[in-house]
């Protein structure tokens, strides 16, 4: 009787410890969107991870809405206009990248050296920036690229 009830115990203790594990290991992974109590799934995480390189919510709504969407972004890579350079803003950004400044990586959302090197391009043509081509996204990037943004705000 006491190995059964040891057993059971014990059982008990490896269950709730495997279940305590995998809650954390998706704590690590999920994100809960304030306000609606849904939870995203581990993958999807990932995809939504923005990267603004300086912009407010508005200034990125104005690029979404002024560039982007004429490179798919609300169509072939579905997005909102949400202020939120998310993987698909960065997939249709680099088709525009692609197609004018050089990009010549994946169109894969992430803004990684060759698509800000390629940015850095754009940001030069389009604003007169003095910018060194080495794909860091410091300062200097992050101020061309609102300086951009406001050219695009600008009627």
């Amino acid at each position: 009787m006491t190995s059964t009830i040891t057993r059971r115990m014990v059982g008990a203790v490896v269950a709730t410890g495997l279940a305590a594990t995998g809650a954390f290991a998706m704590a690590g992974t999920a994100n809960a969107e304030v306000g609606t109590g849904n939870i995203a799934a581990a993958s999807s995480v990932s995809a939504q991870a923005t990267q603004n390189f300086g912009l407010t919510a508005t200034e990125a709504k104005v690029v979404q809405g002024k560039v982007l969407k004429k490179f798919g972004y609300t169509t072939k890579y579905p997005g909102k206009i949400d202020g939120k350079l998310g993987t698909n803003s960065w997939k249709a950004f680099q088709v525009y990248l692609k197609k004018s400044y050089g990009y010549t990586g994946k169109i894969d959302g992430d803004p990684g050296k060759n698509t800000v090197k390629a940015l850095q391009r754009l940001l030069r043509d389009k604003v007169g920036a003095k910018l060194t081509i080495d794909g860091d996204a410091g300062p200097k990037t992050q101020a061309a690229f609102k300086k951009y943004a406001k050219s695009l705000a600008t009627p």
